[in-house]
């Protein structure tokens, strides 16, 4: 993948670049596209097609982006995307709210999937500090969606 855009994609169109708090400005940058799919672009089976999508090319331009960077740099957030979508598909396939209500359920895949990402309760923390290469960058935020999609499906929310 040629560099500038493997920077691109890892960055999610420049977000990563956010000052401060670039991991939770890119989870932020994951919710309009979430909302689009959902809602304009054909449901759930295009937020998953879109999630693969992030995963492969983000996996891609990690390894690239790696090469010129320390493990993990904080400019990488498609993991944050990626990791996001998971809890987003459940909602957009097994909940459906209204687009009013979508948004109360974001709110919570945010947060929830922010406390999980920030904690790493493994296998978050193994992927983070044990596999250190572009699917260890991937997978913490991975497990970090998982967790934020275990917790909602055990403690629905009621709009």
């Amino acid at each position: 993948m040629p560099k500038k855009l493997a920077y691109v994609i890892a960055t999610f169109f420049g977000v990563g670049y956010c000052p401060v708090a670039s991991g939770t400005a890119g989870s932020l940058a994951t919710l309009p596209f979430a909302f689009v799919l959902t809602f304009h672009c054909g449901g759930w089976p295009a937020m998953l097609a879109f999630f693969v999508l992030v995963y492969v090319l983000g996996t891609l331009a990690s390894k690239e982006v790696l090469k010129y960077t320390s493990h993990d740099p904080s400019i990488i957030v498609i993991d944050e995307v990626a990791g996001q979508l998971i809890p987003l598909i459940y909602i957009s396939a097994f909940i459906l709210p209204s687009p009013g209500d979508w948004w109360l359920y974001a709110a919570a895949v945010f947060i929830l999937f922010r406390i999980f990402d920030i904690l790493k309760p493994f296998p978050a923390s193994y992927f983070d500090k044990k596999v250190l290469n572009a699917h260890g960058v991937m997978l913490d935020d991975i497990a970090a969606g998982v967790y934020a999609l275990i917790f909602l499906s055990l403690f629905p929310l009621s709009p």
